[in-house]
């Protein structure tokens, strides 16, 4: 057993209470810093940021700059994008990846680097993550491979890329066999967080996108848990007071998490609250079935559960999690991966997380509400957990 105790910062008053609407420029654009040495760089929070001329300013010229994006995503922000960038000098190409999770491979990681090989792109070129966490994840793993590393930039146009996705290096595809798998730890240059995009994602996005808000509160900052507690609303309505607030303290604590440390040598592992119940659910369903955010709700409900049962909290903390989760539109019971054996089926897929050992399954659990560990448990526990957090019912998409 492993406790993480972390030490995170609190801030004292909420940050970004001065927007009013999404459709007015900010007042003020938020920093985020993460503090990585000579890798370190900043996290801009703020609406209509990317057409704000200092956001672009001084990153790395080049003789030609990709931006890495997807259909949807180009025909609201791309050509803004394409005119910032070129404003600061920059001479621009787009690549368009297929959209969805399911894409998230081989094929399209391939795409990226037939665009930069027949332009002749350099070592110096610089790439441009302009969408979701399945764009940003796949630039990043393209940055750190091509010629053995470029420059690249995170500009998250999703609620779960902004509070966690783009920020702090983790980059990868997927394999049909376990989420993730395939990828290595490259940090960019630094994030773009324009909470304006945020008004173009369907209701299910933002949902999606509050799982990996709500993880927070019970690894890391209780007092975030209570904020959310009375502002979920606010929230699936897009209103920029909690946007920025939810936005800035997510990745204040993730900037502090990954300072410390950056390879998930211990730590940073805690930010897979959720993640180990809701990584088997998407391979077993198929990628794109649920989204990334929809599986970890449901998996941050199964682990409140095995941290009851193991002691770690009590039966009213599950409770008030599993509201609060539903509360943000998210599903609160896992599919039936497996009529025959859906707790088996669950077991073989979660011995290929990441943070297994020798085929022990690890989970990211809470010691107390607030303070999360990385600990096994015993297959039977566990299969109990599996049965008690399943429904057939939900198996289809929301």
């Amino acid at each position: 057993m492993q406790d993480l105790d972390m030490a995170i910062t609190r801030s004292a008053a909420p940050v970004g209470v001065r927007h009013t609407s999404l459709e007015r420029v900010a007042d003020a654009v938020q920093t985020v810093s993460i503090d990585l040495g000579e890798r370190s760089y900043p996290i801009l929070i703020g609406s209509h940021l990317l057409a704000e001329p200092t956001a672009w300013a001084g990153l790395p010229k080049s003789a030609q700059t990709f931006v890495i994006t997807n259909a949807t995503v180009a025909a609201h922000h791309g050509e803004l994008v394409q005119q910032a960038l070129q404003a600061q000098g920059h001479r621009v190409s787009v690549v368009h990846l297929p959209d969805g999770e399911q894409f998230k491979d081989w094929n399209s990681l391939n795409q990226i680097f037939d665009a930069l090989l027949s332009a002749g792109a350099d070592r110096h070129t610089l790439l441009v993550a302009l969408g979701g966490g399945v764009v940003g994840d796949m630039t990043g793993f393209a940055a750190a491979c091509y010629m053995r590393g470029v420059p690249f930039v995170q500009v998250p146009t999703t609620l779960l890329a902004q509070v966690d996705s783009s920020v702090g290096g983790k980059t990868a595809i997927n394999h049909p066999l376990g989420k993730n798998m395939i990828g290595a730890f490259y940090q960019p240059l630094r994030v773009l967080c324009d909470l304006s995009t945020l008004a173009t994602l369907p209701a299910r996005e933002i949902s999606a996108g509050l799982a990996e808000v709500i993880k927070y509160g019970p690894i890391a900052d209780m007092a975030l848990l209570d904020w959310l507690d009375g502002h979920i609303a606010d929230l699936r309505a897009l209103a920029p007071d909690a946007l920025a607030h939810a936005v800035a303290r997510s990745c204040q604590i993730k900037a502090q998490v990954v300072g410390a440390d950056e390879r998930e040598g211990g730590l940073r592992a805690i930010l897979n609250f959720g993640h180990t119940f809701g990584h088997a659910m998407e391979a077993g369903l198929g990628y794109g079935q649920w989204l990334h955010g929809e599986a970890v709700g449901a998996g941050m409900v199964m682990a409140a559960e095995l941290s009851c049962r193991l002691g770690g909290v009590d039966r009213a903390f599950v409770q008030r999690l599993t509201r609060i989760v539903a509360a943000a539109g998210l599903p609160v019971q896992g599919p039936v991966l497996d009529a025959a054996d859906n707790a088996g089926r669950y077991l073989q897929l979660m011995r290929l997380d990441k943070k297994s050992v020798g085929g022990d399954i690890r989970f990211v659990l809470l010691a107390r509400p607030g303070l999360a560990r990385v600990q096994s448990a015993p297959d039977a526990l566990v299969r109990a957990v599996i049965d008690h957090c399943c429904s057939a019912a939900v198996r289809v998409p929301f």
